[in-house]
């Protein structure tokens, strides 16, 4: 016999069940290139989607490293929602979510004040290299040239001329034929770079046999 008491129970237990249970909804998936200056931490804020499920869904093993260029993808809308048992548990959930995003930004921050720090570091290690090498050059070269002419454009001792005493050969080939000051130094230069790459590196020929 047909048990309609029994029918309507269990209709009301279904009707129940999807009122009170979890409900499952997933948005649009966003495709976003990184721009220059960006970071997981400013994306994640643009499209209210975390950091980690940027990471997660990326493969990305560095929330500090991204790449302007590189290809994202994410949901930016994947919400689960499950009523909650009561106010306190509402509220302690939100409490934690709140504290994790505080430490999130926090480790972020950190990580590129650290990254600034460092490449400041580099950047002024390397331009103090490079004007050390540069007043090195510039002292054996001088050193070259009061050694060769005392700086007399018009020195000469048989086929050696100017403030480098170059060769006629050497002339042909790199200038410094002229009384030029300017035109022999460049000639110097340029035959100095070609044989032995750095005027340092001449300067220590000329101490060792007398001549570069």
């Amino acid at each position: 016999m047909f048990n309609i008491k029994k029918t309507l129970t269990i209709a009301a237990g279904v009707a129940g069940a999807l009122a009170f249970g979890g409900a499952h909804a997933s948005a649009d998936t966003t495709d976003y290139v990184v721009q220059s200056g960006d970071t997981l931490n400013k994306i994640s804020a643009k499209y209210n989607v975390s950091v980690d499920k940027i990471a997660a869904q990326n493969n990305i093993s560095n929330v500090n490293w991204i790449v302007t260029g590189q290809h994202l993808s994410f949901a930016t809308d994947d919400t689960t929602s499950t009523q909650a048992a009561s106010t306190t548990t509402a509220a302690a959930d939100t409490s934690s979510t709140t504290q994790a995003a505080s430490t999130t930004s926090s480790t972020d921050n950190t990580a590129s004040t650290s990254t600034q720090t460092a490449s400041t570091t580099t950047a002024a290690t390397s331009s103090t290299t490079t004007s050390s090498s540069s007043s090195s050059e510039t002292a054996a070269l001088n050193a070259l040239i009061a050694r060769e002419s005392s700086g007399n454009v018009n020195s000469t001792n048989g086929q050696y001329y100017g403030l480098g005493q170059l060769s006629a050969q050497a002339r042909s080939i790199y200038g410094g034929n002229t009384a030029d000051y300017n035109d022999q130094l460049n000639a110097m230069k340029a035959y100095i770079a070609a044989r032995y790459g750095t005027a340092v590196n001449a300067l220590a020929h000329s101490n060792s046999t007398g001549w570069y």
